[in-house]
């Protein structure tokens, strides 16, 4: 019965080709796994591709019980122009918090430090060696139906700075 009542979740919403979301048992991954956002889980797979084609990676940590997760979802993942952008510059990766505690603990505590704040849904843009690079917890541009194009520009921005700051380290 759970099953069948998770499965109509995944596929409620806009007809969007299934993305690997689909193979997942997380409700809140499923939650997306129709999304025109061409998501992976995390895992070798996404890592490895963002080695190969030398992209960035866009790390979304979220749970199913969270309000904004899923205002982010209606309001940008499900938006084709913001999917065509993520699928296009970046390997694009979705994480629930209540099954990697690990990889969220790691991306938030980041968070935190840079921002001084946390929460979900935490956004990440993360080098190909996985370290973060600009991190949010809600992107409010990504709401912002009259201004899409800030979306990509609040994604690249503080590279320079962050670059240096690893160099550093």
């Amino acid at each position: 019965m759970c099953l069948s009542i998770l499965t109509g979740i995944a596929q409620s919403g806009p007809a969007y080709q299934d993305n690997r979301l689909t193979k997942e048992s997380s409700p809140y991954l499923l939650q997306h796994a129709r999304n025109p956002v061409d998501w992976y889980p995390w895992g070798e797979e996404a890592l490895e591709r963002a080695r190969k084609e030398n992209k960035l990676i866009f790390l979304y940590v979220g749970y199913a019980a969270c309000h904004w997760c899923h205002v982010m979802e209606r309001e940008s993942f499900e938006d084709k122009e913001i999917a065509k952008f993520l699928n296009d510059h970046f390997v694009c990766i979705k994480v629930d918090r209540e099954e990697r505690p690990d990889i969220d603990q790691i991306y938030m505590t980041a968070v935190q430090i840079m921002s001084g704040r946390g929460g979900w849904p935490m956004a990440a843009k993360v080098s190909r060696a996985i370290r973060p690079r600009v991190l949010a917890r809600k992107v409010p541009t990504l709401i912002d139906r009259k201004n899409r194009a800030r979306f990509g520009t609040e994604l690249v921005a503080q590279d320079t700075r962050l670059d240096d700051c690893w160099r550093a380290l």
